[in-house]
């Protein structure tokens, strides 16, 4: 994918959901992977014409595990000239040690967005920058129905009214595969995740049964994606009959 597909897909989504309005200072979520740096990428190339004016900053929450090697996104946030904030924590210490979590992703991913958000509103920023793309959308819906047993995926744009953030994800209508070709294209330095249960999870076995069926019954990613389109669901705008 090029940067102009690329820019148009999240202008698409910033437009359609109304997630920047002029004078946000926005946190992009950078985890150090191919989605958070291509939409860092995207975000700093869309703030030179689009049409609200905002300023990014970036943010990494380093778990702890203690071989997170952080460089290559120094470098790259210093290339953009998008100011760089590490937030340090022993969250993995939490999550693995002392309570030794049998299922540790959800806590791991409570503790780190409560991180992020709180480093958010210390560097002033009204708004955070998630890189969810249109295969999290779906993959998070699946989850919901086989684990929960509702038809439910995250907003585009949510409000965290406890700490008066709004979280948006610019992504939602970009492909995962996109992100790859991009990622290649333009030599994204992606860092490599240190946590132990990385790709073993509910949501990688989610992914692998879409992947299959979508296989078996070509473009039911897409139908999926219509699904939570014009679903109703909470947080997303009502489709009108």
């Amino acid at each position: 994918m090029k940067l102009q597909r690329l820019l148009s897909l999240t202008r698409q989504a910033l437009d359609t959901y109304d997630m920047i309005d002029s004078g946000d200072k926005i946190a992009v979520g950078l985890s150090g992977g191919k989605d958070s740096l291509a939409l860092l990428y995207a975000m700093k190339n869309l703030q030179k014409f689009y049409p609200k004016p905002f300023d990014l900053c970036a943010v990494t929450v380093d778990l702890g595990f203690g071989n997170f090697d952080l460089e290559a996104a120094q470098n790259f946030c210093r290339d953009l000239s998008v100011p760089y904030t590490v937030v340090t924590t022993e969250i993995s210490q939490i999550v693995f040690g002392s309570r030794q979590e049998s299922n540790p992703c959800a806590l791991c991913a409570k503790m780190r967005k409560g991180a992020l958000n709180q480093a958010a509103k210390d560097l002033g920023c009204n708004k955070i920058a998630y890189a969810h793309h249109k295969d999290d959308v779906i993959d998070t819906m699946m989850l919901s129905l086989i684990y929960e047993g509702r038809f439910h995926t995250f907003s585009p744009k949510t409000y965290l009214d406890r700490m008066d953030l709004f979280v948006i994800r610019p992504f939602l209508y970009v492909a995962e595969a996109d992100i790859i070709g991009f990622k290649n294209r333009y030599q994204l330095p992606v860092c490599k995740n240190p946590c132990p249960v990385d790709g073993k999870t509910k949501r990688e076995f989610v992914k692998n049964l879409i992947k299959s069926i979508n296989a078996e019954a070509p473009g039911v990613k897409d139908r999926f994606f219509h699904a939570v389109t014009s679903g109703n669901i909470p947080g997303w705008p009502v489709k009108e009959e």
